[in-house]
């Protein structure tokens, strides 16, 4: 219990908890982001980035490789959580089906988050697996509703893969590289930078939503009149 009032305490600063958790801490937050309905408000993207920035300031080294080494084994092992999460996420999908819909909001579940999602799956079919990964709240209730829709495993795990690979190395890249530019001081330049990257395809598209529907109104009161 303390071990976990710890950590949800250094959940904030991210730099303080990977410098306590190292490599635990990592592969526990990618796989329940991706894989628990819990994980919805874990902080993946700007994790990535921070444990890539400090893997570059060799602030994050178990095992003493080269820090390019280092930045290897972490993608390595960070990949295959983050494919196991999704792959556990489908699998929940698949096992519950639509009975999720009717489950009730709380703390640790947000139905309009699952329902969102599934709008986008709708929308964007397969891919959103894929397009889910970079984007908060999504990539936890993509590969459910995945599950849901019953999409092949076969082709599931395609995009899985894919996605999975493309966000883990992507964002520890980034930050490794972006290190070496600003240094380690710098690092909550780099996750503001990347949290606001990362919820501006939500925003664009609730924006887009907004005003498609104020313009199907404006359209069916011309009709009507």
């Amino acid at each position: 219990m303390d071990l976990l009032r710890e950590f949800f305490s250094k959940l904030r600063h991210l730099e303080e908890l990977l410098t306590w958790g190292g490599y635990p801490v990592l592969m526990t937050i990618i796989f329940a982001e991706t894989g628990l309905l819990v994980g919805f408000f874990l902080p993946g993207d700007s994790l990535l980035v921070t444990a890539g920035v400090l893997v570059n300031a060799n602030l994050i080294n178990p095992l003493g490789l080269s820090t390019f080494s280092n930045l290897l084994l972490m993608n390595a092992v960070l990949c295959v959580m983050a494919i196991v999460g999704d792959t556990v996420g489908y699998s929940i999908g698949y096992k519950a089906g639509p009975k999720l819909f009717n489950r009730e909001q709380s703390l640790f579940f947000r139905r309009d988050y699952l329902i969102a999602t599934q709008k986008f799956y709708e929308k964007h079919g397969g891919k959103t697996i894929v397009l889910a990964r970079f984007m908060p709240f999504a990539r936890t209730f993509a590969p459910v509703v995945a599950g849901i829709g019953k999409m092949s495993y076969r082709r599931f795990i395609m995009f899985n893969v894919f996605g999975g690979i493309g966000w883990v190395v992507s964002m520890t890249f980034l930050g490794y590289f972006l290190g070496k530019v600003l240094g380690a001081k710098d690092i909550e330049k780099v996750v503001y930078l990347i949290i606001v990257i990362s919820v501006m395809p939500p925003v664009i598209g609730a924006i887009k939503t907004h005003l498609a529907s104020k313009k199907a109104a404006a359209a069916e009161k011309a009709k009507s009149s």
